[in-house]
């Protein structure tokens, strides 16, 4: 059984009663500790920054050539907090309440709590490091609605939310930086976990300019890298984004929790041709004034501005009216696949709905919407040549977020001592579906307002002998290391990485995509080890060793990817019902509703590795609601 280690007591001073009495770091025994960081996203460069105020030796890494390109940059539409400014009846309850039922009751509660909780505070964070968040005329914060939510609770800045965070989290970063207190590593990838006297204490990296591989001894490592939505190779995340750290991790002992757990975003611009290796997002914000639609008609090929209202199906109104069209993103989402199904779908290639703002524009007028959506609107135009002022945008759902990762307890570490994870990398707050704007929280909470508490309660009970790069498991770590770069290139077969991925990411879409079923499945666990064994037989990495060798990063996380995908379908294979992100067609109502089985599955999944091929080990971790009482999730 595993030990979430959640305090006890009501749940609304669960956080408050464990940061009173867990145990601190005397300020000058601070300077004895080194901190590994991996990733400088909204997690990893806000905990970076905190703990290196707080007197913590951080050396940060990522593999982009700035933190500021980390992928935190992308996100568009807004962050989630409970000022309840609008004072329309929100709460730190109701978001809370929110977050659970919007990842359909498969969430802990205590951390979703605590999540709800220091939302308020990022706010003021982020406010005094200068972020721009939009303003009413009176100069007021201002919001707005997103998806799963009948408040405005998002705060925003035009459709530059997560580039304006991560330029404060930046700015917080870069000052521990100039102080000394941080050492930064850009164009550096993890590339394994070393583990000493069963806890986490290093990692293994290799220079991405030179080709060098060397090692890193530290007391903690924190890993902030992101989800595994690329595991589709059509997604919405930046091509680098991949699931090498954690994947490493899973291998070297930590548990991966849910990891069928997967979000398809809703509001994407559809897939033009087989070319693409990107999609683009269009923010869920669009869908406060842009109504979703398809024709009532089969095969109805008209332009959208010649089909008239009444032979219009506004799908989302007519089958979720009290939310419309902000439904949640894994209702949303299903609902477009089904009108496409159904042949009613929009474009060339019938894989697409509208999402339009003629009423919108009629009600507020074209200068309000540009000035809410300018630059988004924008994007669209420079992307599908077509302007979304005169003509509706078409959107697709798309791969984007993963809410399964690397198990952790209340204090955000794993299994393996030592070893913590931040954002999206870990499992714990979004249950089975995640609602919009609540990535950027959920950063943000972790690295500025919980991972300085409890990695310093860690150390603070731990006994860490000192350790170096020169020890045993680091000199193993480095081996393996450079024995499977050297395989890598010296394949010598004739395929692109990018080929393999590509095939990887159709299987994974047609079997384990927006549905799955008992056969999908089962066939997919066929398919995924041939692709695999042909990968290491036939694969053809350009250039050499000791060098910049793009060819061989994407080879070394296909690689990966290859193998996490096996451990993806094996999860969705184990869950028979359907619950949020994770559709099981076994598992629906008559409605085509997703179906829950809460007397099998109210469970967290977390797995461990038994060897490449091999089956995995599931342990459970019981779900308990004092506080949400569990029901059928309804938005109707």
């Amino acid at each position: 059984m595993l030990d979430s280690k959640v305090p006890s007591g009501p749940i609304e001073t669960k956080w408050e009663y464990h940061k009173g009495h867990i145990k601190l770091v005397n300020p000058a025994n601070k300077r004895k500790f080194t901190i590994l960081v991996v990733g400088s996203g909204l997690a990893g460069s806000s905990a970076a920054a905190t703990l290196a105020e707080l007197g913590y030796n951080v050396k940060c890494f990522c593999f982009q050539d700035s933190p500021r390109r980390a992928h935190s940059i992308a996100a568009q539409g807004g962050i989630n907090a409970a000022k309840n400014y609008q004072n329309d009846g929100d709460s730190v309850f109701r978001l809370f309440y929110d977050t659970v039922k919007g990842g359909d009751f498969r969430s802990r509660e205590a951390n979703v709590h605590r999540l709800s909780e220091v939302s308020v505070n990022i706010i003021d964070q982020c406010v005094a490091q200068g972020v721009p968040f939009a303003r009413e005329y009176g100069g007021m914060l201002d919001n707005r609605s997103f998806g799963g939510a009948q408040v405005s609770r998002t705060f925003y800045a035009r459709g530059q939310t997560g580039q304006q965070l991560l330029l404060g989290a930046y700015s917080a970063l870069s000052r521990m930086i100039g102080a000394g207190a941080i050492k930064m590593f850009p164009r550096t990838e993890m590339l394994d976990l070393v583990v000493v006297g069963g806890k986490a204490r290093g990692i293994v990296v290799r220079d991405l300019v030179s080709g060098k591989v060397e090692s890193h001894a530290g007391d903690a490592v924190l890993l902030c890298t992101g989800g595994y939505g690329n595991v589709f190779y059509l997604s919405t995340n930046a091509k680098g984004c991949n699931v090498t750290a954690t994947y490493r991790a899973y291998k070297k002992g930590a548990y991966f929790a849910n990891p069928c757990y997967t979000q398809f975003h809703p509001t994407c611009i559809p897939i033009s041709g087989d070319y693409q290796s990107k999609l683009t997002l269009m923010s869920e914000s669009l869908r406060n004034d842009g109504r979703v639609w398809v024709s009532k008609k089969k095969g109805d090929r008209r332009l959208p501005n010649e089909i008239p209202e009444e032979e219009r199906d506004y799908y989302l109104e007519r089958k979720y009216p009290s939310f419309g069209n902000l439904a949640p993103r894994d209702i949303s989402s299903r609902s477009a696949k089904e009108a496409c199904d159904d042949g009613r779908g929009v474009g060339e290639s019938g894989r697409g709905v509208y999402l339009d703002f003629r009423d919108a524009i009629k009600r507020l007028g074209k200068p309000k919407i540009a000035e809410k959506y300018g630059n988004l609107f924008h994007m669209y135009h420079k992307i599908t040549g077509e302007d979304p002022y005169e003509t509706p945008m078409r959107i697709y759902p798309a791969s984007h977020y993963t809410m399964g990762g690397l198990w952790v307890d209340y204090n955000l570490m794993s299994n393996l001592p030592g070893l913590h994870v931040l954002g999206e990398a870990n499992f714990s707050d979004h249950g089975a579906n995640r609602l919009g704007a609540s990535a950027l929280m959920q950063g943000l909470a972790d690295g500025y307002f919980v991972i300085p508490y409890t990695l310093g309660h860690y150390l603070a009970s731990t006994t860490l002998e000192p350790v170096s790069t020169d020890h045993k498991a680091f000199k193993e770590a480095e081996a393996g290391v450079h024995q499977t770069v050297n395989t890598l290139l010296s394949i010598g077969g004739r395929r692109s990485p990018d080929s393999f991925h590509r095939e990887l990411g159709q299987i994974m879409w047609d079997y384990c995509g927006l549905a799955r079923n008992d056969a999908g499945l089962r066939k997919a666990l066929q398919l995924i080890p041939k692709l695999r064994d042909e990968f290491w037989q036939d694969l053809c990495v350009l250039g050499e060793r000791e060098n910049l060798n793009v060819s061989l990063e994407k080879a070394g996380r296909v690689a990966d990817f290859l193998e996490f995908a096996e451990l993806m379908c094996h999860d969705a294979l184990a869950r028979t019902e359907s619950c949020g992100g994770h559709f099981r067609e076994e598992s629906q109502t008559d409605a085509g509703e997703a179906q829950r089985d809460d007397e099998n599955f109210c469970h967290v999944s977390a797995w461990e590795f038994r060897g490449v091929g091999s089956a995995p080990t599931l342990h459970k971790e019981p779900l308990v609601f004092e506080n949400v009482q569990l029901a059928t999730r309804s938005y109707k």
